[in-house]
């Protein structure tokens, strides 16, 4: 078993730690956080008054407390040769992000970033079909929460959405334009980016946190499918063209203007039951027990924050 740590015991971080307390894999040593309402909600588990007999106690940390906090705390992990599991995003700059990379490969520990829709049973199911994707359409779209305002809603919401972009579209990004607005906070609380890549993909990002209804959809469009994906209800649709290969009476059928007949096929692919959170414990643990490199890697922090901070700069 991993021994393991939380840092940071608020929403997210209690969650965490209750996957943890269940999983195959790790063993919840403890976790440390300074907010006293937290520890009375945290009573279950073993508090660490000292950050650092937390990490000199355990193999791998997760830490999910504010961005702002991020870097010093897994800096301190990785120095003491610790694995670490960083809640998006990353870091709160870019720099600081540069540094935890270098410094994980220096100190030769596994690090991994929450994005976790990754891992979310929706996108699994078509990731393999998504190919060499031209046109992407991402509407991430929330109800107000206070929760998560101390950060922009580039980096709230659209953040999962660009790590998803950049783990399809294996291409450089040639141009980003981008608007937002702050309404009730004091960054973007709405935000519409376009992101142009050297192979000629183009992706639209909507992200909103004061929106009426939550939405969470991706659309992919490549020359020969149409593809789907509801994040938050868990759904997926795949309309493939194909030609046609024989004179079946009901099969959808329709002819451009040169004469070509083409066939449309539905597909609705089978989901399986996850929880994406537990999945990313499990992929977290494969890495450290096989020495592989995670599915969400720093380095995927990194670019995801990059493109993040591009879109910010272009709303400034």
């Amino acid at each position: 078993m991993i021994k393991a740590g939380v840092i940071g015991a608020g929403h997210l971080g209690s969650i965490h730690m209750k996957l943890l307390g269940q999983s195959n894999y790790f063993e919840l040593i403890g976790f440390f956080d300074t907010n006293k309402d937290i520890l009375i909600k945290n009573t279950g588990f073993v508090n660490y008054k000292k950050i650092d007999d937390l990490i000199k106690s355990v193999d791998a940390l997760f830490i999910c407390c504010n961005t702002p906090n991020h870097y010093e705390i897994a800096k301190k992990c990785i120095n003491f040769y610790k694995h670490v599991f960083i809640e998006k995003p990353i870091t709160n700059t870019v720099n600081q992000a540069i540094d935890l990379v270098n410094l994980g490969n220096t100190k030769n520990i596994k690090g991994q970033v929450g994005h976790v829709e990754r891992f979310n049973p929706a996108f699994i199911a078509i990731s393999n079909t998504v190919t060499n994707p031209k046109f992407i359409e991402c509407h991430r779209l929330a109800e107000f929460n206070p929760r998560g305002n101390d950060v922009s809603v580039v980096l709230d919401l659209m953040i999962h959405d660009i790590d998803i972009v950049l783990s399809v579209v294996k291409s450089p990004i040639k141009s980003v334009n981008a608007n937002g607005v702050c309404v009730i906070s004091d960054s973007p609380d709405i935000c519409n980016a376009r992101v142009e890549f050297e192979n000629g993909c183009v992706a639209n990002f909507t992200a909103s946190r004061i929106s009426l209804k939550n939405m969470r959809k991706t659309r992919f469009f490549q020359s020969n499918a149409y593809i789907s994906v509801d994040f938050l209800e868990k759904k997926t649709e795949i309309v493939q063209i194909k030609d046609v290969l024989n004179d079946d009476k009901y099969a959808m059928v329709i002819q451009n203007s040169k004469g070509q007949k083409k066939q449309i096929f539905y597909n609705n692919p089978s989901i399986a039951t996850n929880n994406a959170i537990e999945e990313e414990h499990n992929s977290f643990a494969n890495s450290i027990l096989n020495d592989n490199i995670p599915l969400v890697s720093l380095k995927d922090g990194l670019n995801a924050l990059k493109l993040a901070n591009e879109i910010l700069n272009k709303i400034e």
